[in-house]
């Protein structure tokens, strides 16, 4: 089964980060891709540039609205995330708890699903 882990983390603690603590976390991301990877189980994953640049987009009463930035005002914003396929939910838990970001964020893990019901994978 396919899971999505939308990883989340306060982006202003994260611009705090030193140099060498940045290197840290991306390596660590990069070796749990590439575990994950060597057993079949990384479907894919990014990192997300900063709400700064980000767009929303409504429509209403059938206008368009565009705005700058994210929707709502919350103290973590969505930063990457992980696709992966996973035996089942415990399995989808004990790799959301892996990802550097659980550490001082927010992992929600989502199943993948294909007109209402979980992709297989």
């Amino acid at each position: 089964m396919q899971y999505l882990m939308l990883i989340y983390h306060s982006e202003a603690g994260f611009e705090k980060t030193s140099e060498t603590g940045l290197a840290a976390i991306y390596q660590e991301y990069g070796q749990l891709r590439e575990e994950l990877s060597a057993k079949g189980k990384f479907v894919g994953g990014n990192q997300l540039l900063p709400t700064t640049v980000a767009t929303t987009v409504r429509v209403r009463e059938g206008k368009r609205v565009v705005t700058d930035g994210p929707f709502a005002e919350t103290k973590e914003q969505l930063a990457g995330y992980f696709l992966v396929n996973a035996d089942d939910l415990d399995e989808a838990i004990a790799i959301a708890a892996r990802i550097p970001s659980a550490r001082n964020g927010t992992i929600e893990v989502r199943p993948i699903a294909v007109r209402g019901k979980a992709v297989q994978a």
